[in-house]
């Protein structure tokens, strides 16, 4: 396993590190809490250090099992947990006002949720789940984290972008206010390169890499067959006629790879890794199986030029996708 600095944080991070929305079973379809702590184990295992999840994960199932794991274990594990907004629309739309999403109050509360369910007595990295870029220019919830920060109870904060606008918290990274990022980057999307893996490194806010597999299109198992169960969010991800469209760009995609000796999951995690800026990135790990096909992805050469430029012409603007 390779390990990255995680921006201002200086901690050394493995580069794969365990993505843990799957293991909260609540959007994802069935999950057994065995596979889950077998998956957690086994990725710790072979050298991850880093593991991401959320209040939302399962409400606080996913938590809860890492907190377990983490009692149990004697390695340094850094895990990044994240909060979502009070009641109301996700995004939030620019006429939601900050300070009724993300109270004082709230956050307060929710901070003290989120280290109960661990087990902690102080977060790692709390992130504000989603954003609208419409508080960019006064960042209430942002300045409470940082009171909490310095009241012991966080090591360092940030923003998962919301999904339909990597764009929207660039301001904020230049003007200091978060330590670490979490943002969309696959073969499809590619827009922060343009602006916000360019600030990051500039201003030294470490950057966690997640849906690196389009959630799961880039692992190649789809088909125009597929179907998911009724629990899993990607009846609505992939409703219409969005799986036979998606299943049409990742063919042309593997007639691009199909003279290498990679597969497209192991060329999906590469090309996140690919980019200075990213410090880890996190896939879904439901199994063991998942975590050696996962973490063996560390001990693989970078990608070529040409098939990195192969790559980036595969970019998908879709930023409304997640709109309906």
């Amino acid at each position: 396993m390779k390990y990255r600095v995680l921006g201002k944080t200086g901690w050394k991070v493995s580069e794969i590190g365990f993505g843990a929305w799957q293991i909260g079973g609540a959007h994802w379809g069935d999950q057994k809490d065995d596979d889950s702590l077998k998956a957690l184990h086994a990725s710790i295992d072979r050298g991850v250090n880093f593991i991401d999840t959320a209040a939302f994960y399962g409400d606080g199932r996913s938590e809860r099992l890492i907190g377990k794991v983490l009692k149990e274990r004697s390695e340094d594990i850094y895990v990044c947990t994240k909060t979502p907004p009070d009641e109301g629309p996700w995004p939030p739309t620019p006429y939601c006002r900050s300070e009724e999403r993300y109270s004082e109050e709230y956050l307060r509360k929710n901070v003290e949720e989120r280290m109960q369910m661990l087990g902690v007595n102080q977060l790692d990295i709390l992130l504000l789940h989603t954003w609208t870029r419409a508080w960019n220019k006064d960042p209430y919830p942002l300045k409470i984290l940082d009171k909490l920060k310095k009241e012991g109870k966080i090591k360092f904060i940030g923003i998962s972008t919301p999904e339909h606008d990597q764009n929207s918290i660039n301001d904020l990274i230049r003007d200091g206010f978060i330590d670490v990022a979490e943002v969309i980057y696959n073969i499809f999307e590619q827009e922060p390169t343009a602006q916000l893996f360019p600030l990051a490194e500039e201003h030294n806010v470490g950057i966690i890499g997640r849906v690196p597999f389009d959630e799961a299109s880039l692992t190649g198992k789809f088909t125009k067959d597929t179907k998911f169960t009724e629990n899993d969010f990607r009846n609505k991800y992939f409703s219409g006629d969005r799986l036979n469209r998606t299943l049409e760009r990742v063919e042309k995609l593997e007639r691009d790879i199909e003279d290498t000796d990679l597969s497209l999951i192991q060329i999906a995690l590469l090309f996140v890794l690919e980019h200075t800026a990213i410090s880890t990135v996190i896939p879904g790990m439901r199994n063991i199986d998942h975590v050696k096909a996962n973490t063996a992805v560390s001990d693989l050469p970078p990608l070529s030029k040409e098939l990195l430029k192969k790559l980036r012409d595969h970019a998908w603007q879709k930023a409304f996708w997640y709109g309906g």
